[in-house]
C-alpha cells in the first residue's frame, strides 16, 4: 500500500459524504446494519470514516445500543460527528490495529470498506476477535475487482490515458486490492475465528451524473495526492478527463450502476 493510501483529509471528507455515499457506500451501510441482531448492546465501529454506516446502525439498531465509532483519520470523524441524529455517538480517533479497549468488551464489531486500507489485517482482525464477548459479531465489507464496478473501472481508465506513466492506481491498489475469499478466509482464521462466511453481494449505487462521481473518486479520496503528484495544477481537467469515461461506460446518469463487493460475517466462539 502507498504510503497516502490512507490519507483523508483537508476537503477529502466533505467530497466523500456529498459525491460518493449514495453512490458507492450507503447501499451497503444499509445491508451491513441489518445484518446485526436488533437488541445488540454495544457495537464498535472501525475504520467509521464519515458516518456513513454509523448513521445506519443508529437507524436500525435499538435505542438503548452503545455504538463506538473510531477512525484513525481525525477529520473524518469531525466530519461526522457533525451530522443530525449522531449526538449519541461515542467518537474516537483509534488504530483499528490496536484499539484501546478491553477484552471482551463489546457485543459486535463492524467495519464498512476499510479492512483494505490496514496494512496488517490479521492484527486488525485480532483485535476484533480480543474485544468481542463469546459469540460476539464481526461483520464487514470489501470491494469486488475493479473490473466489477463499471464507474471505479472508468475512473482509472480515464485517468490512465492521461497520464500513461502511472504504473498502478489507488482505486485498483488500496479499495479493490482485497477481494480474494482465499486470502480473506485465512486472514480471519490467522487472528482466531474459525465460524465464517463469505457472501458476495451485488446492489445498485445511484450515479447523479458522471462529473460528481469523479470528484468524488479524483477529489475526494487519496487519489487527489497521485494526480497532484503527476500533474500540480492538472486536477481539473484529470477530473474531466475521467468523468467522460464514466459518460461512456455508464451513461449520463441520473441512472443506478452495478456495484459488487463481498460481505463477510465471522463470529467469536463461546
Amino acid at each position: 500500500m502507498a504510503q497516502n493510501d490512507a490519507a483523508f483529509s483537508g476537503s477529502i471528507p466533505q467530497l466523500y459524504d456529498d459525491k460518493l455515499g449514495k453512490l458507492l457506500f450507503a447501499p451497503y451501510a444499509v445491508d451491513l446494519a441489518r445484518r446485526l441482531p436488533w437488541m445488540v448492546a454495544s457495537v464498535l465501529e472501525t475504520a467509521a470514516g464519515t458516518g456513513l454506516l454509523t448513521a445506519e446502525l443508529v437507524g436500525f439498531l435499538g435505542p438503548g445500543t452503545q455504538i463506538v465509532a473510531t477512525d484513525l483519520n481525525q477529520p473524518m470523524l469531525d466530519h461526522a460527528a457533525k451530522k443530525p441524529g449522531l449526538e449519541g455517538i461515542q467518537w474516537q480517533q483509534a488504530d483499528a490495529q490496536a484499539v484501546p479497549f478491553g477484552d471482551a468488551s463489546f457485543e459486535a464489531v463492524v467495519c464498512q470498506f476499510g479492512v483494505m486500507f490496514f496494512p496488517d489485517r490479521v492484527a486488525a482482525y485480532r483485535e476484533a476477535w480480543r474485544v468481542l464477548r463469546p459469540g460476539g459479531h464481526f461483520l464487514f465489507n470489501v470491494w469486488g475487482p475493479l473490473a466489477a464496478n463499471p464507474v471505479m473501472a472508468a475512473v482509472v481508465e480515464g485517468l490512465a490515458g492521461r497520464y500513461p506513466q502511472q504504473k498502478s492506481w489507488f482505486l485498483e491498489r488500496t479499495p479493490c486490492g482485497y477481494h480474494d475469499p482465499d486470502r480473506i478466509e485465512s486472514n480471519l482464521r490467522a487472528a482466531g475465528f474459525s465460524d465464517l462466511r463469505i457472501e458476495t453481494v451485488k446492489l445498485p449505487g445511484l450515479l447523479r451524473n458522471p462529473l460528481d462521481a469523479a470528484t468524488g473518486l479524483c477529489q475526494g479520496s487519496p487519489m487527489r495526492a497521485e494526480i497532484e503528484a503527476l500533474e500540480p495544477a492538472g486536477l481539473d481537467a484529470a477530473t474531466r478527463d475521467a468523468a467522460a469515461a464514466v459518460a461512456r461506460r455508464c451513461g449520463e446518469g441520473p441512472r443506478t450502476t452495478p456495484l459488487l463487493a463481498l460481505v463477510i460475517e465471522a463470529h467469536k466462539e463461546g
